[in-house]
């Protein structure tokens, strides 16, 4: 239960930092959930992350398991309000602010200006990572085969993952 002010905080900032998406967070949730809090590992994490991607719905609601883990049915429910409630508030302020500066002479350099932040962040997600699901020649063999074929093909990136659980079935079998 003394975890729940911690999970608000925690969860609260991370909804700021997703600008991009959800991998755009990954890092600061890695050090956050992992490194300082310890709520889970970092292999969890990414189990989870993977299994928020495949699932339907917002691919962020991987969260409310790491709140559950923290703070119980309450942890988890202050884990989807606090991670959600700053974002849409903030995204329904400036979306009716952004209207109103439409002729602004600053707002096309501060649409340039965020782009490259946004991919910035999203790349320093896959980064950290990779760092943590990368971890011999095997990962690393399915990671540039997936990152290969997605940018030579248009597949269905799901068959990717059911591919990739195949290989992962033969090439780490327990011996």
């Amino acid at each position: 239960m003394n975890q729940i002010p911690a999970v608000a905080r925690v969860f609260a900032f991370l909804s700021l930092l997703t600008v991009g998406g959800g991998m755009a967070a990954f890092p600061e949730m890695k050090i956050l959930t992992v490194d300082v809090h310890k709520w889970l590992t970092f292999p969890q994490l990414i189990h989870l992350y993977s299994v928020g991607q495949m699932a339907p719905g917002p691919n962020m609601m991987m969260i409310v398991s790491i709140g559950q883990w923290a703070g119980g049915l309450l942890g988890a429910l202050v884990t989807v309000l606090a991670f959600f409630g700053p974002t849409a508030l903030l995204a329904f302020v400036i979306g009716r602010l952004w209207k109103r500066l439409e002729k602004w002479p600053w707002r096309t350099s501060i649409q340039q200006g965020l782009a490259p932040v946004s991919i910035g962040l999203l790349l320093a997600g896959c980064f950290t990572m990779a760092r943590g699901a990368v971890t011999g020649l095997e990962t690393a063999t399915i990671a540039v085969g997936v990152l290969l074929v997605l940018l030579r093909y248009k597949i269905n990136p799901a068959l990717l993952v059911v591919g990739g659980w195949i290989v992962g079935i033969f090439s780490f079998m327990p011996k």
